[in-house]
């Protein structure tokens, strides 16, 4: 009775939907992108859902994350979701994987699931993302946001383009909503249509859209489908040389003074000066120790919002008083 509406269909049936529970689709990343596309799939019965998230609800989540309400600000994005998922559909095997995706991890946990869903919203995990994919022989369906537009592919999907045939080399232009800005309905569309190739790709109906580029301007009303050329050279490279980290290096304008960086690990551009201290913000107050006290300390973020935020518990919390937050994030304090 749950799939009655969906078995109905001659795309489905009950050979479709058995095809369905027997799915395992990994989703990294439960935010903007992530939360539709679980919620469409747990509703289409997916058997198994894995759920990569090793970050907290936050109030500037709510306006788009819609899994999310208040009460959960604060809590682990991929067990909340597990919570919430099962009770959309218990039928469903959830798998909570409250980490950040690794060169170290990658394989071994593609190699749990027929395919991946991108919901990561940077670089460098989508060029890993894409590596892993390849030596795992897994496709995956990718979307990227930039405040009102959207862009939708499939990659490594039957011999067909990978992220590095469209985009061999990268860029230290950060995309993330948290620099950008996003109109919160874009990523819950791209969401939806990224849960939409998982179907195709699982049933085996329709077109997938492997060797296309689907790019979406949601207030112009405007949509191109773009072809994408293969190049075999980026895929072997891959199979030669295993994952290759993408790293986008800069140094800090002033070497004079102290910084304290409050980004996570695979937020670019990554800052190698040696009077920079890495401490992602979810791990202060578990090494407050590492920060000095008794010379001034310029704390940054991406954009200067979570630096804010480093700075007022820092002093309200724990007394330091030589702090200063960086107004206008990194881009401010680094040359190039």
């Amino acid at each position: 009775m749950r799939y009655d509406r969906q078995i109905t269909l001659d795309e489905v049936g009950v050979s479709g939907q058995e095809k369905l529970r027997k799915a395992r689709v990994l989703i990294i990343g439960v935010g903007g992108l992530g939360c539709p596309a679980a919620q469409y799939l747990a509703g289409a019965g997916v058997g198994k859902i894995g759920l990569m998230d090793h970050d907290k609800v936050s109030i500037t989540n709510l306006h788009r994350q819609v899994l999310y309400n208040e009460n959960d600000i604060g809590k682990s994005k991929a067990l909340v979701a597990k919570r919430k998922l099962q009770q959309l559909n218990s039928e469903i095997e959830f798998v909570a994987i409250e980490e950040a995706l690794t060169i170290d991890n990658a394989e071994k946990l593609f190699s749990q699931y027929d395919l991946i869903l991108d919901g990561t919203d940077n670089f460098e995990t989508k060029y890993l993302i894409n590596d892993a994919c390849i030596l795992s022989s897994k496709p995956w369906v990718y979307a990227s946001i930039y405040k009102n537009e959207g862009q939708l592919s499939v990659f490594n999907y039957q011999n067909g383009p990978s992220y590095r045939c469209l985009f061999p080399k990268t860029t230290r232009q950060n995309v993330s909503c948290e620099v950008t800005g996003v109109l919160g309905v874009v990523p819950g569309i791209f969401g939806m249509l990224q849960a939409t190739e998982v179907l195709k790709i699982i049933l085996g109906v329709g077109k997938v859209l492997s060797g296309k580029l689907k790019l979406s301007n949601l207030l112009l009303g405007s949509e191109q489908i773009l072809n994408i050329q293969q190049k075999p050279e980026e895929i072997e490279r891959v199979k030669k040389n295993g994952i290759i980290p993408v790293w986008i290096n800069c140094e800090v304008r002033d070497s004079d003074k102290k910084y304290l960086d409050v980004r996570e690990e695979f937020e670019q551009p990554k800052v190698n000066s040696a009077n920079v201290i890495h401490i992602p913000l979810r791990d202060l107050q578990q090494r407050l120790n590492e920060i000095p006290q008794h010379e001034e300390v310029l704390v940054f973020c991406q954009s200067g919002n979570r630096s804010l935020k480093a700075v007022e518990m820092l002093q309200t919390d724990y007394g330091f008083q030589n702090l200063k937050n960086v107004e206008g994030g990194i881009e401010t304090i680094i040359d190039g």
